[in-house]
């Protein structure tokens, strides 16, 4: 194998290396965050791998900038490739064989552009999940207290306020405001998608 083959092991603070050196000796390197890059800097241009997790998009862009090729790998991939006890030396071990493989499972390592539209993406589903649960949980209190709204964000959009304004449906003074603020962050999330996503946009 190569010497200027590297696994590399990220992680939140602390982060391990595994090389060979000239002799074909085990290298194993472990460093913390904010010493990782100059570390990098140092090295001849090698060939790192790394695991396609948390973090790991931003470091391949910075390891390319000095010059490095970087691969990016699937974890299952690197999974069987692992020797010993699982620790973050062994992990990195594993990553060093897996990307000195001739059949690589590779992922491509995006961009800031695309790492922005894939966030964009993530928050859309997370603010659509969050007011579907909140649309379910008001038409099924509402429910219990023998006030029926058919399905849909649509009818709550319609049915709460009017449920809200009369005075005489016999809905209790205390669920009355539970109701209103729960129409106030249905609404509120009715206002974020058009903002994060464009106006024109129906959700």
């Amino acid at each position: 194998m190569n010497r200027n083959v590297v696994g590399l092991d990220l992680e939140k603070s602390i982060f391990h290396l595994y090389s060979l050196s000239a002799e074909g000796k085990s290298v194993k390197k472990k460093m913390k965050r904010n010493e990782l890059l100059a570390y990098i800097a140092q090295m001849s241009v090698s060939l790192i791998g790394m695991e396609a997790c948390g973090g790991a998009h931003h470091w391949a862009r910075e390891f390319k900038k000095l010059g490095h090729e970087v691969v990016l790998l699937n974890a299952r991939f690197v999974k069987a490739f692992a020797i010993g006890n699982k620790n973050d030396f062994n992990d990195a071990e594993a990553i060093f064989i897996a990307v000195s493989r001739p059949n690589k499972r590779i992922l491509v390592a995006k961009n800031l552009e695309q790492q922005e539209m894939q966030m964009l993406h993530r928050l859309r589903q997370d603010l659509i999940y969050q007011r579907t649960a909140l649309t379910n949980r008001i038409r099924g209190f509402l429910s219990e207290l023998g006030l029926v709204i058919p399905q849909g964000v649509n009818q709550v959009r319609k049915q709460l306020p009017l449920i809200l304004e009369n005075a005489e449906n016999g809905l209790p003074s205390l669920s009355r405001e539970f109701f209103v603020e729960m129409y106030a962050g249905h609404s509120k999330l009715d206002k974020l998608l058009p903002s994060y996503f464009g106006a024109s946009r129906q959700y």
